[in-house]
Protein backbone atom coordinates (compact mmCIF):
# COMPACT_ATOMS: atom_id res chain seq x y z
CA UNK A 1 0.00 0.00 0.00
CA UNK A 2 1.60 3.37 -1.02
CA UNK A 3 1.55 6.38 1.26
CA UNK A 4 -1.24 7.94 -0.32
CA UNK A 5 -3.55 4.92 0.10
CA UNK A 6 -2.30 5.04 3.63
CA UNK A 7 -3.27 8.39 3.57
CA UNK A 8 -6.69 8.11 2.21
CA UNK A 9 -7.63 5.40 4.11
CA UNK A 10 -7.08 7.00 7.56
CA UNK A 11 -8.55 9.68 6.08
CA UNK A 12 -11.46 7.81 5.65
CA UNK A 13 -11.34 6.23 9.36
CA UNK A 14 -11.43 9.90 10.79
CA UNK A 15 -13.85 11.27 8.51
CA UNK A 16 -16.22 8.61 9.97
CA UNK A 17 -15.39 8.92 13.46
CA UNK A 18 -15.93 12.67 12.99
CA UNK A 19 -19.45 11.94 11.92
CA UNK A 20 -20.29 9.23 14.28
CA UNK A 21 -18.96 11.70 16.76
CA UNK A 22 -21.05 14.50 15.30
CA UNK A 23 -24.10 12.28 15.26
CA UNK A 24 -23.53 11.39 19.16
CA UNK A 25 -23.39 15.34 20.10
CA UNK A 26 -26.41 16.83 18.69
CA UNK A 27 -28.21 13.41 19.96
CA UNK A 28 -26.87 14.42 23.50
CA UNK A 29 -27.44 17.88 22.66
CA UNK A 30 -31.64 17.23 21.45
CA UNK A 31 -31.76 15.21 25.18
CA UNK A 32 -30.31 17.90 27.00
CA UNK A 33 -32.71 20.18 25.63
CA UNK A 34 -35.61 18.05 26.16
CA UNK A 35 -34.75 17.26 29.58
CA UNK A 36 -34.03 21.02 29.96
CA UNK A 37 -37.75 21.88 29.00
CA UNK A 38 -39.62 19.41 31.00
CA UNK A 39 -37.08 20.70 34.32
CA UNK A 40 -38.32 24.66 33.34
CA UNK A 41 -41.69 23.10 33.61
CA UNK A 42 -41.43 21.86 37.55
CA UNK A 43 -39.28 25.15 37.94
CA UNK A 44 -42.42 27.18 37.24
CA UNK A 45 -44.65 25.14 39.35
CA UNK A 46 -41.55 25.70 42.22
CA UNK A 47 -41.70 29.43 42.18
CA UNK A 48 -45.17 29.33 42.02
CA UNK A 49 -45.41 26.97 45.25
CA UNK A 50 -42.64 29.35 46.83
CA UNK A 51 -44.72 32.62 46.13
CA UNK A 52 -47.35 30.74 48.56
CA UNK A 53 -45.12 29.74 50.63
CA UNK A 54 -43.78 33.29 51.67
CA UNK A 55 -47.19 34.49 51.40
CA UNK A 56 -47.85 34.86 54.98
CA UNK A 57 -51.79 35.24 54.36
CA UNK A 58 -51.91 31.70 52.73
CA UNK A 59 -51.72 29.13 54.96
CA UNK A 60 -49.08 26.25 53.77
CA UNK A 61 -49.00 22.55 55.43
CA UNK A 62 -46.24 20.75 56.43
CA UNK A 63 -46.54 18.28 53.65
CA UNK A 64 -46.91 21.20 50.98
CA UNK A 65 -43.76 22.44 52.42
CA UNK A 66 -42.05 19.27 51.95
CA UNK A 67 -43.65 18.13 48.30
CA UNK A 68 -41.97 21.59 47.38
CA UNK A 69 -38.82 20.74 48.57
CA UNK A 70 -38.98 17.46 46.79
CA UNK A 71 -39.16 19.09 43.32
CA UNK A 72 -36.72 21.69 44.20
CA UNK A 73 -34.56 18.43 44.81
CA UNK A 74 -35.11 16.52 42.06
CA UNK A 75 -34.39 19.90 39.83
CA UNK A 76 -31.00 20.08 41.26
CA UNK A 77 -30.65 16.47 40.18
CA UNK A 78 -31.83 17.38 36.94
CA UNK A 79 -29.69 20.19 36.52
CA UNK A 80 -26.61 18.07 37.71
CA UNK A 81 -27.32 15.81 34.93
CA UNK A 82 -27.82 17.97 32.22
CA UNK A 83 -24.43 20.07 33.04
CA UNK A 84 -22.68 16.81 33.65
CA UNK A 85 -24.17 15.58 30.15
CA UNK A 86 -22.85 19.03 28.46
CA UNK A 87 -19.12 18.64 30.30
CA UNK A 88 -18.95 14.92 28.93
Amino acid sequence: MSVKEDFDDVLEKLQIERDELNLKLHLASMEAKQEFEEAEKKWRRLKIKAVEIADDSVETSEEFIAKAKIVGDELKDTYYRIGKRLAD
